[in-house]
């Protein structure tokens, strides 16, 4: 067997969105069969990066079993959207990022499982820039 990879497309080739958008997207595997697929889970979610602990929360999710058998079918491609929330928006910070992605997880029997994920950007801020540091002032006295 070849390796199995997850491909996910979304339906904006930018991956801007904004705040009650409709975000599509069709995924589907590669290098598997269907009697191979136990489970398939997809998600869209947040998630921080950079110092301290790492916060994650699921926006969507959906699962499907091997019993729907035209969803875990790796070589059937499948269509997922959602409405995207106000908050929090993408955000690129010295300290901390937040980044939103669709997941999909695909488990196959033993315990093995395929991940893949795909990165999208929920506003458009900026990205931070670097501080500038402060003009000295001179006092009269």
């Amino acid at each position: 067997m070849s390796e199995a990879a997850v491909i996910i497309r979304l339906d904006r080739p930018s991956r801007v969105y904004e705040p009650g958008d409709v975000l599509s997207c069709e995924f589907f595997v590669e290098g598997l069969h269907a009697c191979m697929v136990k489970s398939v889970e997809v998600s869209v979610l947040w998630h921080t990066q950079g110092k301290g602990e790492e916060d994650l929360a699921v926006h969507q999710f959906h699962q499907f079993s091997a019993e729907d058998a035209s969803c875990c079918d790796p070589l059937n491609p499948q269509q997922f959207r959602t409405v995207l929330p106000n908050s929090p928006l993408s955000y690129r910070g010295r300290i901390i990022d937040i980044r939103w992605c669709v997941r999909v997880r695909v488990f196959l029997h033993r315990g093995r499982e395929v991940v893949g994920e795909q990165a999208f950007q929920l506003g458009s801020s900026p990205r931070v820039a670097a501080p500038v540091p402060a003009a000295a002032t001179v006092s009269a006295s």
